[in-house]
């Protein structure tokens, strides 16, 4: 019976994929993930993206956004980390590590030697089958990493990083707040309706 729901919910999920246009719009172009559109609906929003940004692409696999920014960054410098491989894209350094850990730190300082311009991040908790619990695991990523650009990110620049909407999504924004001068919130086309996902896009670090 279990494993009878498992397939019927595996099948709908495959049905919703092929129905929707974003995916199949994703295969047409050679993107790697529909998600590549959320990021050029975003930039399109904020005009973050520019030929000459040093940008950084944390939670990168399998690689849809730093596809995205390879196309648009052709002076500057695009570093994409993951805990998990992702297949090597023209113009992209790919380092695989824990964005947490010194090693790949230090990945980071000797990759740019400067500070960045740009930090995005799709990053999302491994799901544990609890929403709510997804949610709040994923909102504490995104709090860690806006600790974490106060030291790698330029004093103008960008941070764009997934959110969702939950009981702790007001913490995640009360810290972006204290960190950052203008914090907004966007969701994309793209993402799909019935996910409680949103877009965090944040710029120009207070003086702490």
């Amino acid at each position: 019976m279990k494993k009878s729901k498992r397939v019927k919910k595996s099948n709908t999920w495959k049905i919703k994929q092929h129905r929707d246009h974003f995916f199949k719009k994703s295969k047409i172009l050679g993107y790697r993930s529909r998600a590549s559109f959320k990021l050029i609906q975003l930039n399109e929003k904020f005009n973050f993206l520019k030929k000459n940004s040093n940008l950084l692409d944390l939670g990168c696999s399998p690689g849809g956004w730093s596809q995205v920014a390879s196309k648009i960054i052709t002076v500057g410098k695009v570093l994409s980390i993951d805990l998990k491989p992702m297949k090597p894209i023209k113009n992209v350094e790919f380092f695989m590590g824990d964005i947490f850990k010194e090693k790949t730190k230090s990945k980071i300082e000797n990759f740019f030697q400067k500070k960045i311009d740009v930090i995005i991040s799709d990053m999302a908790a491994d799901t544990t089958g609890n929403k709510s619990l997804d949610s709040i695991r994923t909102n504490q990523l995104c709090s860690e990493v806006i600790n974490l650009s106060t030291g790698i990110l330029k004093q103008d620049g960008v941070f764009i990083s997934k959110i969702f909407m939950g009981e702790d999504f007001v913490q995640v924004k009360n810290l972006a707040n204290s960190i950052f001068k203008h914090v907004n919130f966007y969701k994309p086309e793209s993402s799909r309706n019935e996910s409680k996902e949103t877009y965090l896009h944040c710029k120009c670090l207070k003086t702490l």
